[in-house]
């Protein structure tokens, strides 16, 4: 125990001691979290439209006005030529444009059908969907209204009323959304890189011979590396949990307990794999690499951005091998939905077995000579 105290001491005051790691380590992960909750999202907002309207009746501008009235849409011009929406939308300088047919609101009372189309700019594929779905929303209640008006029951409410109840997120925010997730994001760097580079860097100076030498055991070394840099990345966590809730207004509905036991597993699982990252390379640079390979492939898979659900079935597959798609389901349901330990213990359990094997493999990886 005095053994591993003492590489403790070492390891921290090492920590302490470089200037240029204390801003890396504590400052970079709060600007991250502020920065990303804001600009990693997928919601479409200020969509910019252009209305081809051949009609100019009270019907087609109250449909027009439907869609400026959105708080998804800005009118960004009204145009009398097909070609002219099109051309905006070549030159970037429009996301969608609707096209009202001549005598639209004649064909609306007289043979109560007309037509709309909707062209929408499809480079990106998600945000051509959400474009077209807002769409189709604002069209389907304008169609609602004037079936209302057109029928016995005008001057009445519709005849089904609909009241959607969200629960979790009551404001379809997508920073309520993100916010957990980015936590998880910031911890794994933390961990990983720090992790990677730590046995690397003795190497580079020539301290791991000095080590190697000593009468220290490879449990206890390894555990002296990894102990430090679990404590930091548990404080980062806790920083990030009182921005998510002074900033974002985001508490923690579960248990806060809960939620930091589970992190430690996590990042004991993550350290492993850095430290065994540092047992292959050889520089720092090497271990920047490898970890980049890593951390980019375990953040895509997450579902951090994309759910797991809609991956190919042999990507799901790989999933179960993913720590931080564990970690990011089980910080998303103990913040979000108050989950507990019931609902999250198959994910724990794996997330328990994968740190054993991890934090075992590299200690059998590191080689000592004494």
């Amino acid at each position: 125990m005095r053994k591993l105290l003492y590489i403790l001491q070492k390891e921290f005051t090492q920590v302490f001691r470089d200037k240029a790691m204390l801003p890396i380590i504590f400052i970079v992960p709060v600007m991250q979290l502020l920065v990303l909750s804001y600009t990693a999202t997928f919601e479409i907002k200020q969509v910019r439209l252009v209305v081809v309207d051949h009609d100019h009746t009270p019907e087609s501008r109250a449909l027009i006005a439907k869609f400026s009235g959105s708080s998804f849409y800005k009118v960004t011009d009204q145009v009398e030529q097909y070609d002219r929406a099109a051309d905006l939308i070549k030159r970037g300088k429009a996301d969608q444009f609707i096209v009202i047919e001549p005598q639209f609101a004649r064909k609306l009372i007289i043979e109560q059908k007309a037509n709309i189309q909707v062209i929408t700019d499809a480079i990106n594929g998600s945000a051509a969907s959400l474009m077209s779905a807002y769409a189709i929303s604002i069209i389907g209640d304008y169609n609602r209204e004037i079936i209302v008006e057109m029928t016995p029951l005008a001057g009445h409410a519709l005849p089904i009323s609909v009241q959607p109840s969200f629960w979790y997120n009551p404001e379809l925010n997508y920073i309520t959304y993100m916010v957990p997730g980015i936590l998880v994001l910031l911890v794994t760097i933390i961990g990983l890189f720090l992790g990677s580079m730590n046995l690397v860097k003795e190497k580079e100076i020539g301290t791991i011979e000095q080590i190697n030498v000593t009468p220290i055991k490879k449990y206890q070394f390894i555990a002296g590396k990894l102990i430090p840099f679990w404590v930091i990345a548990n404080v980062d966590l806790a920083i990030g949990l009182l921005l998510a809730f002074f900033v974002f207004n985001i508490p923690v509905i579960g248990s806060v307990g809960l939620l930091f036991g589970v992190a430690s597993i996590y990042l004991v699982a993550i350290l492993s794999i850095g430290l065994v990252i540092s047992t292959l390379a050889n520089t720092m640079q090497q271990a920047m690499f490898i970890s980049w390979f890593f951390l980019v492939i375990f953040i895509l898979m997450s579902g951090l951005f994309t759910p797991i659900e809609s991956m190919p079935h042999w990507a799901q597959m790989l999933d179960y091998a993913n720590p931080v798609a564990y970690f990011i389901k089980i910080n998303r349901m103990i913040m979000l939905k108050g989950s507990g330990w019931s609902d999250i213990q198959s994910e724990v359990v794996i997330l328990a077995g994968y740190a054993v094997v991890l934090f075992t493999f590299s200690i059998w990886r590191y080689r000592k000579t004494v």
